[in-house]
């Protein structure tokens, strides 16, 4: 897929990694359509980036809301043959700790948002790329999911997290195999330790530490730098069904 011939909706595109993906295709001369639940920062951020992204306000548990702005998207664009996946939460919370009992809402509410969310907007868009004219490799469309290192080795607090972003890793294959007769490919990008607005919050000396922790480079990674690889797999067919740690090497500690 040209980056040039890209119409993509994002997920979380107010800000960090999903603004970042939008910057890089429309700067690309892609389309994008930006969904966030935070109206006035989505707004902002679609008018900065110009006549090619508009922006739907969209809570991705909403399974109506999600379905219709999709069908907006489409529309507005002239297509739809990507989708990002961005939005999500990563509150921590112990199981059992000094504030009680994590209550069941609280695991709910994650995985509701982290992976129905993502099944959700994968589905829909999936439903639209389907009616798409194939392009000369045979390709409909690209859906990009977003999990974490923590997937993989979660720290303490993260039972909630982690299984969330763990559902994401483990549908990856699946829907890949399912959509291929599509023409549709499925990827999984599992992020470390990235400076989102979450992380810029905290006092720098805390993200210092937090980025010496990786390996090399010994940095908190840059939103830039997920849409690049976003970016990539749009453009190379040959990835398809996979999950790529972009962590610099990083393997979380237990706490």
């Amino acid at each position: 897929m040209q980056l040039k011939d890209t119409h993509a909706v994002i997920t979380g595109g107010a800000s960090g990694l999903g603004l970042a993906v939008g910057q890089r295709l429309v700067a690309a001369g892609g389309k994008v359509t930006l969904l966030d639940v935070n109206e006035a920062q989505g707004t902002a951020a679609a008018g900065a980036l110009g006549l090619s992204a508009s922006f739907i306000a969209t809570d991705v548990t909403d399974e109506s809301a999600v379905n219709g702005a999709i069908d907006r998207a489409r529309e507005r664009m002239g297509g739809l043959n990507a989708a990002v996946n961005c939005a999500g939460i990563g509150t921590p919370a112990r199981m059992v700790g000094r504030q009680g009992v994590m209550p069941g809402a609280f695991f709910r509410k994650m995985i509701e948002i982290n992976l129905v969310g993502t099944v959700l907007i994968a589905k829909a868009a999936a439903a639209v790329m389907q009616q798409n004219t194939a392009n000369d490799a045979g390709e409909r469309g690209v859906i990009v999911m977003t999990a974490s290192v923590a997937a993989f080795d979660g720290q303490i607090g993260q039972v909630a997290y982690s299984a969330s972003k763990g559902g994401i890793v483990a549908m990856t294959l699946p829907m890949a195999r399912e959509l291929a007769s599509s023409g549709i490919r499925v990827m999984t990008i599992a992020p470390g330790i990235f400076a989102t607005p979450m992380m810029k919050g905290m006092p720098q000396e805390a993200q210092d530490s937090l980025g010496k922790q990786t390996p090399f480079p010994q940095r908190l990674g840059e939103p830039d730098e997920f849409a690049a690889l976003v970016a990539h797999i749009l453009e190379n067919a040959m990835l398809n069904g996979e999950t790529i740690r972009l962590d610099g090497a990083i393997r979380m500690q237990p706490r």
